[in-house]
């Protein structure tokens, strides 16, 4: 399935681009990442550290092991703070 990907923060910084649609079939958030790592050095580096990342499906806050299901945009993101 088609996906919207989009990067927030340093993980933007260090893949290098905030946005991109890829075709996959990975059916949980963390199987994407792991596709991802395999990707290049860039994404392996920006995702590294998965307990420093957090993801949201079509703007809904998940956990890592949430399944993709029929979502078509994957958000990965540094953790918040509030002030």
């Amino acid at each position: 399935m088609k996906r919207d990907l989009r990067y927030f923060a340093w993980l933007r910084e260090r893949i290098g681009t905030g946005h991109e649609s890829i075709e996959t079939d990975a059916a949980t958030v963390a199987d994407l990442i792991e596709e991802l790592r395999r990707r290049d050095e860039a994404y392996a580096f920006a995702f590294s550290d998965t307990a420093s990342i957090r993801a949201a499906l079509d703007q809904d806050l998940v956990d890592l092991d949430a399944p993709l299901s029929d979502a078509r945009e994957v958000a990965f993101f540094p953790p918040m703070t509030g002030g």
